[in-house]
């Protein structure tokens, strides 16, 4: 973390969860690929999971200019440490009991776990301290350098996914919510085109391999921008040396700030240094304000998630977020 990362930057948004409704809508793509081991890179905090879940890469990296998400990730980290199944994990992130006997839990489907954590009672202070303790023991033990201003971020953070639960929603400053942003239950009940469920909380197997590659210290959390000096460039140094290509990119719609900022050509830059195949993809949302209807939207929908080739993004001459994204 450290040697990768550059110094953190301001976004204005919280990003304990996502906004973006259509993340699962690329999965078939993502399978249909034939992508497969590999570096996956991207942003923001859990979608990647489900990413990752799907993609089976070997090595993961979760860059974002904002150090927040460093420490989100090293909660999500923990947790991971902490649980021995979906239910467990989400009863933790969420302060819910655990049940008891976990084994009928493994087989059982995400929507009866949702309906399980949102009839569960809350936590009491009491019992919210030992677990916040718990908690932080397993960041400690990580040995990550963290401030005290850091230890206090993690703790809001998990303080705030107890406090409320599913219905949790992302938020931003200084700008009023969205009536289109997704509760985290809709976010893990969410599904493709077709109706296919692919949160990585859907399936016991796609959880156990997450957990294993956090447990394998192989989710790489790095503070970084995009189209920055330092951060990209030494990711794709640690690939080569590893002998990893890049399987996925996912930028959620950083490129339109990108583009704003004058930073873009820097960016398309970075990705051409990483090792890659002509399979490798970019995987980005985009949402409908300024665009009118985009073609690709649903009814519903105030986000469209794609994918584009690699070789696409860096032989394209792209003057503008919207020509990129059309």
């Amino acid at each position: 973390i450290e040697h990768l990362s550059e110094t953190g930057g301001y976004f204005d948004t919280d990003n304990l969860i996502s906004n973006e409704k259509s993340y699962l809508h690329v999965v078939p793509a993502l399978r249909q690929s034939g992508l497969s081991g590999g570096a996956y890179v991207g942003v923001g905090p859990d979608q990647n999971f489900s990413y990752i879940a799907q993609l089976k890469p070997s090595v993961a990296f979760i860059i974002d200019i904002r150090r927040d998400n460093l420490l989100l990730q090293l909660l999500f980290k923990a947790l991971f440490q902490l649980s021995r199944t979906r239910v467990e994990y989400l009863g933790l992130l969420v302060g819910r009991p655990v049940p008891s006997n976990l084994e009928p839990w493994r087989r059982a489907n995400v929507d009866r776990i949702v309906t399980y954590i949102d009839d569960a009672p809350s936590s009491t202070p009491e019992e919210v301290r030992a677990l916040r303790a718990r908690v932080d023991a397993a960041i400690r033990a990580f040995g990550v350098p963290l401030s005290e201003g850091d230890v206090a971020a993690i703790d809001r953070f998990h303080r705030t996914f107890i406090s409320r639960g599913l219905p949790l929603k992302f938020e931003t400053t200084g700008r009023a919510a969205r009536p289109y942003y997704p509760t985290l239950r809709e976010l893990l009940l969410e599904t493709d085109r077709e109706g296919h469920r692919w949160s990585y909380l859907a399936s016991e197997d796609d959880f156990q391999f997450v957990r294993a590659l956090e447990q394998r210290d192989l989710v790489i959390p790095v503070v970084g921008n995009l189209a920055g000096p330092h951060a990209l460039v030494e990711i794709g140094k640690l690939m080569t040396a590893r002998g990893d290509t890049l399987s996925a990119f996912y930028t959620s719609n950083v490129e339109d700030y990108l583009f704003r900022d004058g930073t873009f050509p820097k960016f398309v830059d970075n990705v051409s240094r990483l090792p890659r195949t002509g399979r490798s993809l970019i995987i980005r949302s985009v949402f409908s304000g300024g665009f009118g209807s985009l073609p690709y939207s649903m009814p519903g929908y105030a986000s469209a998630s794609l994918v584009q080739p690699v070789d696409e993004l860096l032989n394209g001459r792209f003057g503008s977020y919207r020509q990129l994204v059309r």
